[in-house]
């Protein structure tokens, strides 16, 4: 019976690290992914902004044409 108990348990501690090794890749793979989305978000954020300058430049010019040509701009 004590033999079979500890073929049992070998048994189980071979099956829970082998969870572990798997869980602990698992983790590295999550981890590695969310850098890379983080840095895809700074990224998009960056250009984001970006383009909102833009825009905002652009909306100031079109505002300067039509005060010149006399247009209100009031919207």
């Amino acid at each position: 019976m004590l033999e079979t108990t500890l073929t049992q348990l070998e048994r189980l501690v071979g099956e829970l690290l082998q969870q572990n090794q798997s869980q602990t890749e698992s983790i590295s793979r999550l981890e590695q992914e969310l850098r890379q989305l983080k840095e895809e978000n700074d990224s998009l954020q960056l250009a984001a902004m970006e383009q909102e300058e833009q825009l905002g430049s652009t909306l100031n010019r079109l505002q300067a044409i039509l005060q010149r040509s006399g247009v209100s701009s009031d919207a």
